[in-house]
């Protein structure tokens, strides 16, 4: 047996956003056991399974890719030639290829099975708001 849900998550703009909770009352009322793939449709933005305890983990870990990969008009990005859509587009596409776009968590009992302090995130690589979709699959 096998469940499908279509998971639609507003981002703000740039940053981790928390979708533990949604995934996780969505697998319990699946009543099965199994592997959940979380998979994202979307070439900017990733997904994380990350510390949910301390803030300054999502903060440090957002403050290493804005340096990882700058907007494509700072100083040094003249290489960048995919600038059409801004200039935030191609180092979104570089983060996404760098972090995973699909996750997979265990669950037993209806319950995911992730470590105490993991959460699950959605890392959002553009600068203005999104509608992401994310699908999710209990086998």
């Amino acid at each position: 047996m096998s469940a499908r849900h279509r998971l639609i998550v507003d981002t703000p703009g740039p940053g981790l956003v928390e979708i533990t909770g949604k995934v996780a009352e969505w697998v319990a009322g699946q009543g099965c056991d199994g592997l959940l793939t979380v998979f994202i449709r979307h070439t900017s933005a990733s997904l994380l399974i990350q510390e949910n305890a301390d803030p300054d983990v999502r903060a440090d870990l957002e403050a290493f890719f804005r340096r990882l990969a700058p907007h494509a008009d700072r100083p040094g990005m003249e290489w960048i030639t995919h600038r059409t859509e801004g200039p935030d587009d191609m180092p979104a596409h570089i983060k996404a290829s760098v972090l995973p776009v699909s996750l997979s968590v265990p669950v037993s009992e209806g319950r995911l099975l992730l470590g105490r302090w993991q959460g699950l995130y959605l890392y959002e690589h553009r600068d203005r708001p999104h509608q992401r979709e994310i699908l999710l699959t209990l086998c």
